[in-house]
C-alpha cells in the first residue's frame, strides 16, 4: 500500500474489516497558530516533544500525545469542509487534580499562560471544579473527585474507583 502515490485512496469494500484495539494514541487539535498554541502550553509548564516540527507540534501526555496543528491543514485534510470554529461543539477535555486546591491553581494557572476561564473553580456535588479554554476555544476541565484512582505515576486507573464520603 506504501508504494502507491500520495492521494490514491483505497476501498473499505474489498477488505476484511477489524476493530482497533481499545486505546488512542493521538489527540489531534487544530488551532488558529501553532506557535501560538505552543506558547500557551509550554507557559502552562508542559514540555513540548522534540520529534515534532513547526507545523506539527506534540506534548507527550504519558502513553498518548496531545498534538497541535493548524486548523486550516487539519479540515483539509479530514476533508471536514469548513475550518471555521463555532460554539459549543460537545468535546471538553479532563484534567483530574491530585487535591482540592489544585483546582483554582491550575486555572489561574492556565489564565496566567492566556486561557480564557470559563467556570471558576466551584463546589459541585462530587467535589470541586472549573472550566478553561485555550487560546483556540478549545474547553478544559479542573476536577477533583475523591473518587478516581491513580497509580504511582498520577495515571487514572479507570477500573476501579474511591468511596465518595462527600
Amino acid at each position: 500500500m506504501l508504494k502507491k502515490e500520495v492521494g490514491h485512496i483505497f476501498s473499505s469494500a474489498e477488505i476484511q474489516s477489524i476493530s482497533p484495539s481499545q486505546r488512542l494514541h493521538l489527540i489531534l487539535l487544530g488551532v488558529e497558530s501553532v506557535a501560538k498554541s505552543q506558547a500557551f502550553y509550554e507557559a502552562l509548564g508542559w514540555q513540548k516533544s522534540p520529534t515534532g516540527h513547526d507545523e506539527f507540534v506534540k506534548f507527550d501526555l504519558g502513553g498518548y500525545a496531545l498534538c497541535l496543528i493548524g486548523r486550516e491543514v487539519f479540515a483539509a485534510d479530514s476533508l471536514a469542509g469548513s475550518a471555521k470554529p463555532g460554539g459549543f461543539n460537545g468535546v471538553g477535555f479532563v484534567y483530574l487534580a491530585k487535591t482540592p486546591e489544585e483546582v483554582p491553581a491550575i486555572l489561574a494557572k492556565a489564565v496566567e499562560a492566556g486561557g480564557a476561564l470559563v467556570k471558576p473553580a466551584t463546589r459541585t456535588p462530587f467535589g470541586i471544579a472549573g472550566y478553561f479554554k485555550d487560546p483556540d476555544g478549545h474547553l478544559f476541565e479542573v476536577d477533583y473527585e475523591e473518587v478516581w484512582v491513580f497509580d504511582e505515576q498520577h495515571r487514572l486507573v479507570v477500573d476501579t474507583v474511591n468511596e465518595r464520603t462527600c
